[in-house]
């Protein structure tokens, strides 16, 4: 086995997942829009997996606020879940997780379709949008399911969104092997759209450009009534990175400096505002602001 290899694997016997059934999802409003988390699983893992240059000493300078998002003996709590988003008459779904079905790198729940559908009213029908933040596994799996042997669209009713720099990028290298399951059938049947990194959804949402994980990554900004909120996708996948940005997830970056680049922009943008941050990888309580201390930044979850 070569020296990867066995580190790879290594990381791999370090995966605990929790797959739960949340009787009461985690919900916010954002001035009239009100977005709900549903809940793939929760995965505990070696920070050294995703975040391979995170120490324990790096971990220990972030101080208490950060314990939230780690279990005993330093290990990271990686959440694989969904947002919803109930804006006017539009509900939209950020991002799809990973499903059962897909076979991938990381298990998926095979329940989680039912919890998502019990979270809107009228069903997985009734979803209008589905935004894909950017096009790694664990953010894809659900846009289908398998039907008589075919790849159709897991949300019928929707347009599914995915920024146009990141459906080429993918193209060209689909190193997370998603187009022909997740991708290429909504291609297919006419429902996927290419559209600008910082196209508007509707008169609450919009996408905010922020390549780096991938090539065309996007975040999704709400802002209504005075209110703001940011779904972060992957520009960060703990809050350990408001602190530390300069920690990439290298393995999984398609750029790791345009990322750390992305993620310091977004705390200049972020820090000391009122903007609710929603993390599309942070375990609950998942949700928080980014404040200013005295030599770096932190998140506050209160």
């Amino acid at each position: 086995m070569s020296e990867l290899s066995e580190s790879r694997a290594s990381r791999d016997r370090q995966l605990v997942v929790h797959h739960e059934d949340p009787a009461s999802p985690l919900r916010w409003r954002v001035g009239d829009v009100e977005v709900v988390r549903v809940e793939e699983s929760v995965i505990e893992m070696s920070p050294r997996y995703l975040l391979p240059d995170l120490s324990q000493e790096l971990l220990d300078s972030c101080g208490e606020w950060v314990s939230p998002f780690f279990a005993e003996e330093g290990q990271m709590l990686l959440s694989i879940h969904s947002f919803v988003v109930f804006s006017g008459d539009n509900t939209v779904v950020v991002d799809t997780c990973i499903a059962e079905h897909t076979q991938r790198r990381l298990p998926g729940d095979s329940g989680f379709g039912e919890r998502l559908a019990a979270a809107i009213p009228g069903g997985l029908d009734a979803v209008d949008f589905v935004v894909c933040t950017h096009m790694h596994f664990d953010h894809v799996g659900w846009n289908t399911e398998r039907v008589g042997g075919e790849w159709v669209p897991t949300f019928p009713s929707a347009r599914y969104l995915v920024s146009e720099d990141e459906l080429s990028g993918t193209r060209a290298d689909d190193s997370m092997e998603v187009m022909e399951s997740s991708i290429d059938p909504l291609v297919e049947c006419g429902v996927l759209d290419a559209v600008d990194s910082d196209h508007r959804i509707d008169d609450n949402l919009c996408l905010v450009p922020s390549a780096g994980h991938s090539p065309g990554h996007v975040c999704v900004m709400i802002e209504s009534a005075g209110e703001r909120a940011l779904i972060t996708g992957d520009s960060f996948h703990s809050p350990v990175q408001f602190a530390l940005p300069e920690i990439s997830a290298s393995y999984a970056d398609f750029d790791s400096m345009a990322a750390g680049a992305t993620r310091r922009r977004l705390i200049d943008r972020l820090v000391d505002s009122s903007t609710l941050v929603l993390g599309s990888h942070f375990a609950p309580p998942t949700s928080g602001r980014v404040r200013s201390g005295p030599e770096t930044a932190w998140f506050d979850v209160g």
